[in-house]
């Protein structure tokens, strides 16, 4: 499993949003600056992160970003499904979806659920307090 760029990015981000965390509202330009990603791929997070209400964003003078809760209560999982989507790491595990040549004999099927799961709970388990602090989980 890879992450895309996108959600590296998003990390990345949300990592140095959260540094903020407190102070004014920062905008889109400094967390390029900071980060290094690109202002056009900063804005898209900006507002993909905006819309998974991870954070709170305002036009205008004083406008800006800021994270939407602490720290500690956003996971790794919530910044990967902002971008991603739900974390699935197989298409058997998506309800509802029925693309797989092998549906019906196979016998791992079953247990992806629990592998996804246990993926799923890994990247939440690491709060953004973490990430943005340096220190290993």
């Amino acid at each position: 499993m890879r992450l895309s760029s996108l959600a590296d990015y998003a990390v990345v981000m949300m990592s140095a949003a959260a540094r903020h965390c407190g102070q004014a509202k920062v905008n889109a330009t400094t967390l390029s600056a900071e980060t290094g990603i690109p202002l056009p791929t900063a804005q898209k997070l900006v507002s993909r992160l905006s819309l998974a209400g991870l954070l709170e964003s305002s036009r205008g003078t004083g406008g800006g970003v800021r994270l939407a809760r602490p720290p500690a209560a956003i996971s790794l999982a919530d910044i990967i499904e902002a971008v991603e989507g739900p974390i699935a790491m197989t298409s058997c595990v998506e309800t509802g979806r029925h693309d797989c040549a092998l549906e019906g004999s196979c016998h791992v099927s079953p247990h992806m659920g629990t592998v996804n799961n246990a993926v799923r709970g890994a990247l939440a388990a690491v709060s953004l307090s973490t990430l943005a602090s340096g220190a290993r989980a």
